[in-house]
C-alpha cells in the first residue's frame, strides 16, 4: 500500500492539494496527533483554520479517522477501516492502538442495541498508566 499524500487523496477523491498533503503526511509519521501537533508538524506553515479544514476532508473521507478520549483533545490518525481501539494514559496522555482481540468487527457484542438493524463498529478507549509514566511514579 502506498503512503505517498498525493497519490492517497487523488484514491479518495480529493484534490491533492498542498495543505492536504503537508496534514496527511504528518498523520502517516506521527498516529494519534492533536491539530495543534500537525501544526508543530509542518512548521506553522498553516493555520489552524486551514489545518481543521484539511482534517475534515481527511476524516469525512475515510483517510484519517477521529478519536477523542474522554477529558483529552481530539485526534487523529491514518489506520482506519480495521477496528482497532485505543488506550490512554492517565498521567501524560499518550495513546497507543490495541488489536481488536475477538474475530471480526466490531468484534464486541452490545448487550441490546434497540431501534438499530446492524451494528458494525466498535470504539472503546481503555485507560491506564504507560511505562514511562509508571517508571516515574516509582
Amino acid at each position: 500500500m502506498t503512503t505517498d499524500p498525493a497519490v492517497l487523496l487523488r484514491g479518495a477523491g480529493l484534490r491533492s492539494t498542498a495543505p492536504r498533503r503537508a496534514v496527511l503526511q504528518a498523520l502517516l509519521t506521527r498516529p494519534h496527533s492533536t491539530a495543534t501537533d500537525l501544526s508543530q508538524a509542518v512548521g506553522g506553515q498553516l493555520s489552524s483554520q486551514t489545518i481543521y479544514n484539511a482534517l475534515d476532508d481527511l476524516t469525512g473521507s475515510g483517510l484519517v479517522r477521529r478519536i477523542e478520549p474522554a477529558g483529552s483533545p481530539t485526534r487523529y490518525e491514518t489506520r482506519v477501516g480495521d477496528n482497532h481501539h485505543h488506550v490512554v494514559c492517565r498521567s501524560c496522555g499518550a495513546v497507543a492502538d490495541v488489536d481488536c482481540a475477538v474475530g471480526v468487527a466490531p468484534c464486541l457484542t452490545p448487550g441490546a442495541a434497540p431501534g438499530f438493524a446492524r451494528i458494525d463498529e466498535a470504539e472503546l478507549t481503555w485507560w491506564g498508566t504507560c511505562t514511562d509514566c509508571a517508571l516515574k511514579q516509582r
